[in-house]
C-alpha cells in the first residue's frame, strides 16, 4: 500500500511540474503573428509580448478588446488593456503594470531591458517588444475634482511612474494582457509520448516491487 501510495504521490508532482511551474513569469510560446505570451502566475494573468502604436485611451481600449490572437489553434479573444489603482508617483506596484515593473521585472535595471528567468526553464527570458513607454491602463480616474471621466491612469515603463492622463489629449501606447493562463489545443506530441513512456516505466517497476 505504501509503494502505490507513494507512486500516486509521484505522480501528482510530475504532472504538476509539467503542466506549470510555481514561478512568476513563463514564456508560453509564440502565436502566429510571432508575438510571445507570457504568464505571470503571481496575478493569473497572461501578457502579450505586443505594443500598439501610441493613441487615444478609447482607441487603445477598442484595439485590446478586439484583439485576437491563435496559439497553437487555441483563439484567445478576451484581451484588454491592464488594470491599475489609483496609486500615483513611484513604488505603484499595485496595478497590474506596476507589479510587472517592480516586483516581475525588478526596479532599478538597465533602461529599456525587460529581461526575467523564465520560471519553468530556469533561462534567462526577455519580453521581446516591450519599450520604456508610457503605456495606458483600463482604469479611468478623477483630477482636481473632474468627475467627468476624461482621465485615466497611465504607467510609464522608463521612467517607473504611475498618473492621471487626459484620455484625449495625450496618446499613449498599448500593451495587452488577459486573465488566466494561456494553453494551445493539441500538446506536442514527442513530449505526451516522452512523459507517458516514463510514466508506464515507474507503473511497472513499483507494481514489480509489490510481489
Amino acid at each position: 500500500m505504501k509503494r502505490v501510495s507513494f507512486f500516486a504521490v509521484f505522480v501528482l508532482f510530475v504532472l504538476g511540474f509539467y503542466l506549470q511551474a510555481d514561478a512568476s513569469l513563463l514564456v508560453r510560446g509564440t502565436d502566429t503573428l510571432g508575438n510571445q505570451l507570457i504568464y505571470d502566475s503571481d496575478l493569473d494573468i497572461t501578457w502579450y509580448d505586443y505594443v500598439h502604436s501610441a493613441d487615444t485611451w478609447q482607441n487603445q481600449m477598442d484595439w485590446a478588446s478586439t484583439l485576437t490572437t491563435d496559439f497553437g489553434g487555441t483563439i484567445y479573444d478576451d484581451w484588454r488593456l491592464p488594470a491599475s489603482d489609483t496609486c500615483t508617483g513611484y513604488n505603484c506596484s499595485g496595478s497590474e503594470m506596476g507589479h510587472l515593473d517592480y516586483v516581475e521585472l525588478g526596479v532599478p535595471r538597465a533602461w529599456g531591458t525587460s529581461s526575467f528567468v523564465d520560471g519553468f526553464t530556469g533561462n534567462t527570458e526577455s519580453f521581446l517588444n516591450l519599450q520604456p513607454f508610457i503605456y495606458w491602463s483600463s482604469t479611468t480616474t478623477d483630477i482636481t475634482g473632474d468627475i467627468t471621466g476624461g482621465w485615466a491612469q497611465a504607467y510609464d515603463m522608463g521612467y517607473h511612474n504611475q498618473s492621471p492622463n487626459d484620455k484625449t489629449a495625450f496618446p499613449r501606447y498599448g500593451v495587452a494582457v488577459r486573465t488566466g493562463n494561456v494553453f494551445a489545443a493539441v500538446p506536442e506530441p514527442s513530449s505526451i509520448l516522452l512523459l507517458g513512456s516514463g510514466l508506464t516505466g515507474l507503473f511497472g517497476f513499483f507494481r514489480s516491487g509489490r510481489h
